[in-house]
Formats: structure tokens, sequence, C-alpha cells
């Protein structure tokens, strides 16, 4: 068993009082956030809407943190140079937009390419259905894997054990150095098995957003990663 090296807790903003964000990032990082994660979503990739560039803009003025946007939309060519320039420290595109997914047939490679070349880190994502050989063609290309735990679109969901898998898979058989992120049903009970599996970023909405008290939340998160670490 390897140890999670740095584990990584994000806090996602899709479970936070939307009326008052910038205090809600204030709050996650009091609590112990290393970063936040911003998903967006188009009402085309997944059946909801969330945020677009401006308002990744206000929250990039209000909080120095790590900005995590996960592009949940089906035309992330479009969308690329919008969100780095309003702020994100790291975006991560799905592979079901990418090859032969994309009408246009553009290449994959090149859009995570221009997103490292703006001195940004990319990440390449999965959705509980696709198996992990899809993802390898760009594996070489991405600074994080984000597999997904759940299906995209919507907070408050279960989590799906047997994606686990996947991150043994990709940490054991291809032997993957990046950050492996999982998102999706991800609280107390559930991030120990994760960081077995070789998980070190950890995406949670309600379990941390709603918390009594996210802080306390936060230190059983790490404590029961660390269980795994020593056992």
């Amino acid at each position: 068993m390897n140890p999670v090296p740095q584990p990584i807790i994000a806090p996602s903003l899709l479970s936070a009082d939307f009326a008052y964000l910038g205090k809600e990032l204030l709050r996650a990082e009091k609590a112990g956030a290393d970063w936040h994660h911003v998903d967006v979503m188009d009402g085309h990739f997944v059946p909801n809407l969330t945020i677009g560039p401006p308002v990744l803009r206000s929250l990039r003025r209000a909080t120095k943190c790590f900005l995590d946007v996960h592009l949940m939309i089906e035309d992330p060519w479009a969308f690329c140079d919008p969100f780095l320039d309003a702020g994100a420290d790291l975006l991560t595109i799905h592979v079901e937009v990418l090859g032969d997914q994309d009408p246009k047939g553009r290449d994959g490679r090149e859009l995570l390419q221009k997103i490292r070349a703006r001195g940004r880190k990319a990440g390449i994502a999965l959705n509980p259905e696709t198996e992990l050989d899809v993802i390898l063609p760009y594996l070489g290309e991405v600074d994080l894997v984000l597999v997904m735990s759940v299906h995209p679109g919507f907070g408050g969901q279960s989590f799906i054990p047997s994606v686990l898998s996947k991150t043994r898979a990709l940490r054991e058989r291809h032997g993957f150095q990046g950050w492996v992120e999982m998102d999706g049903g991800i609280h107390r009970d559930t991030v120990a098995a994760c960081a077995e599996a070789g998980c070190d970023v950890f995406v949670a909405g309600s379990a941390l957003y709603g918390a009594l008290d996210m802080a306390e939340e936060i230190a059983v998160f790490r404590e029961r990663i660390r269980g795994i670490e020593l056992a």
C-alpha cells in the first residue's frame, strides 16, 4: 500500500450558498481547505447549469487559493481561454467530448497542451461508465486525472465504489505520478477507500459545506486518510 502524498481537500463550490460565495470561500479556507473545486456545467453535457467565466473572475478576486475548475461542458475549446483568463489554476476537461466525439475533429491533446502552455495545470476527467483505457492516450499531457465516482451534473449522489479499480490501475498498472482526484459521494465513510486506492485529491460538496463544523469534518477526512497510511 502506497502512502497518499500530501492529500488535498477540495470542497466543491456546487454545495456552497451562492448568495455568499466570497464568504463561503473564506469559510472553507479557514476550515482547512487546500483547493476550491469549481463545477462548470453547460446544460448539454450534463442536465444542469452553474457558473461561467465572469463568476470565476469574481472568485479569483476573492481568494488566492488554488482554483480547480472542472469543465462539464460539450465544447471546452470554446471556453478554455475564457476560464484561464478568469483565473483558473487547473482546468479539467472530460475525455467523453474529445477524440471521435468532437464533431469538428479537433485534437484533445492540443487543447491540453494549450492549457499547460499558458502556465496552468491540465486535467482529464472520465465518467463512471467510461473505461480507463479511453484516457490513456492523454496521460502524458495532464497533471491530474479526475475519476468521477457519481454521474456528473448534480450534488448529493451516492458513491460508486466500482470506480476505485480505475484509480488503482492508474497508479499500479500505468504508473501515473500526477494527482488523482475523486469527485462524488466523498464523505467521512468513503474517503479512506479512495485514499487506499491511490487518490490524493478529494472533492466533497455537501459533506463539507453542509457540515455543522466544516473544520471538524476536514480534520476527520485527514485523520481517516492518515489511517490508511498507518495500516
